[in-house]
């Protein structure tokens, strides 16, 4: 059984007493040559996670960023094949990248669930994360991604997922993702009042490392909650700042390894 390269990449980190830097980009935009080049960059640059989304017509949990970035990709042709063309070329390629794919459930039912799952593991993709899917709806996906460790599924709490936040973390593998702030993604820096309470509580409560996601720009975002977490997502951010720099991977790598080396100052 092969070990997992996120929950592999996550124990050194701990072992370094560092942070995870994660980020998400989008499959296909501008196109897929330059989408693996930039995650080839990012590698070089030090970033520890990649969350690659594949677009989706009605990606109801994003925002304008992500979801303008999900209709340029689509126009463009990209589809859920080439998804996994990319993972296996850079695969291919020598990239040992811990990289998840972030998509909605729709297009894994299209797929065939038991045949998405088997090709994520041929493919090379190390990690699920579905924000449209909720712990209650997961046992049919659950079933074909147990008794393996290639491919994991990522939980997300909320600040609203009060209660429910034993049973998500119960079993979960990998980290667990904080949605940061109420509402979709690429929100402004102004957290949930009660961000640093909520993160504190998740953080008590989970037996695997806590990201926190959502309208994250700079390292200095994460500073204020920096005790009760184990790395920061960025993604709108991220998308705008290859959109101003004509998604040069040269860029991608000076941010990431600025973001990285910030955090480690915190």
């Amino acid at each position: 059984m092969s070990e997992n390269r996120i929950e592999a990449k996550l124990e050194q980190l701990k072992e370094k007493q560092e942070k995870a830097f994660i980020t998400y980009l989008t499959a296909g935009l501008p196109d897929m040559e330059k989408t693996k080049e930039i995650i080839k960059a990012q590698e070089t640059a030090g970033t520890d996670i990649v969350e690659i989304g594949v677009p989706f017509s009605d990606p109801i949990a994003d925002g304008p960023v992500i979801q303008q970035a999900s209709y340029e990709s689509i126009l463009g042709g990209t589809n859920i094949h080439k998804c996994f063309d990319a993972v296996e070329e850079l695969r291919a390629d020598g990239c040992g990248l811990p990289m998840i794919f972030m998509l909605y459930y729709n297009t894994i039912c299209h797929y065939g669930v038991g045949k998405f799952v088997k090709k994520c593991r041929e493919a090379g993709v190390d990690g699920l994360i579905i924000p449209d899917l909720p712990m209650e709806e997961q046992e049919e996906i659950q079933a074909y991604l147990a008794g393996q460790d290639e491919t994991i599924l990522i939980q997300l709490v909320s600040p609203v997922s009060g209660q429910r936040v034993p049973e998500i973390v119960k079993d979960a593998r990998g980290f667990i993702y904080c949605v940061s702030s109420m509402g979709v993604t690429g929100q402004s820096g102004t957290f949930h009042r009660e961000i640093s309470n909520y993160l504190a509580d998740v953080k008590a409560r989970s037996p695997i490392p806590v990201m926190m996601g959502f309208g994250i720009t700079k390292a200095a975002d994460i500073a204020p909650m920096k005790d009760s977490i184990d790395g920061a997502i960025v993604g709108s951010h991220f998308i705008n700042l290859l959109r101003e720099n004509d998604f040069a991977p040269e860029a991608a790598a000076a941010y990431c390894r600025t973001f990285k080396e910030e955090m480690r100052r915190l």
